[in-house]
């Protein structure tokens, strides 16, 4: 299974620090972002995804509550306050689990455990395809068959080898779902890797002769996954 990619909100420094030091010690977690600031956390998320969020739910700017609320349910989330009746509320939102301040490391252990039990079975479930939902009706796509997915306002677009598929989504959302061959190379792009005839500083070209622009926030991480 691959590392999940976590982030850390919290408006305590010393909090901040003490997950993160957490976080070092879990082999299976792997700390992409860390803020006392919610709204850069959502920017960090907007432009980049994640897995999984260590969030603070009572915060000056934005409640955590309603920072789940804005970003959605597209990513997991353990909850830490130190007032415990903020956990009923927050179990309406797609919660793994909630962590009482302050916070051992066996306790936090096991709530990344919890954590890792969740996309491993989500893992298992969609290693090979998933359905979606296009025109009314449920589609499964395998994903050896998928170009590449192309970003358009609020929807996405699937092309395969012989069809395509428009469906409500984002590419975030989408990205989280997708196995380890799929690589992200611009905000409105992410292709399949093993559809690549050839890349260079600007574009990448498919085997199937589509040619899809290399943004230069994602160029870095591209590269470095082709060589993988």
């Amino acid at each position: 299974m691959k590392k999940i990619k976590c982030i850390i909100v919290d408006d305590e420094p010393l909090a901040i620090s003490l997950l993160t030091s957490y976080v070092d010690k879990i082999p299976f977690l792997e700390l992409v972002f860390s803020s006392e600031n919610p709204i850069l956390a959502m920017e960090y998320i907007r432009n980049n995804g994640a897995d999984l969020i260590f969030l603070d739910i009572q915060m000056p700017e934005i409640s955590g509550i309603n920072f789940m609320k804005i970003v959605g349910s597209e990513l997991k989330y353990i909850l830490t306050t130190a007032y415990s009746e903020y956990a009923l509320e927050g179990y309406e939102h797609n919660v793994i689990d909630y962590l009482l301040k302050p916070i051992s490391f066996g306790r936090f252990e096991k709530s990344a455990l919890k954590a890792q039990e969740r996309f491993a079975v989500h893992d298992t479930v969609s290693k090979s395809y998933f359905f979606i939902k296009s025109s009314g009706q449920q589609h499964k796509i395998n994903f050896a068959d998928i170009l590449y997915i192309e970003s358009i306002k609020d929807y996405v677009n699937i092309k395969t080898e012989n069809q395509e598929f428009i469906i409500l989504e984002t590419l975030k959302s989408l990205e989280t779902q997708l196995p380890e061959n799929f690589v992200r190379v611009h905000k409105s792009f992410i292709l399949n890797r093993d559809k690549i005839e050839k890349a260079d500083v600007r574009n990448v070209l498919l085997n199937s002769g589509k040619e899809i622009p290399i943004g230069e926030t994602y160029k870095s991480e591209f590269f470095l996954k082709l060589k993988k």
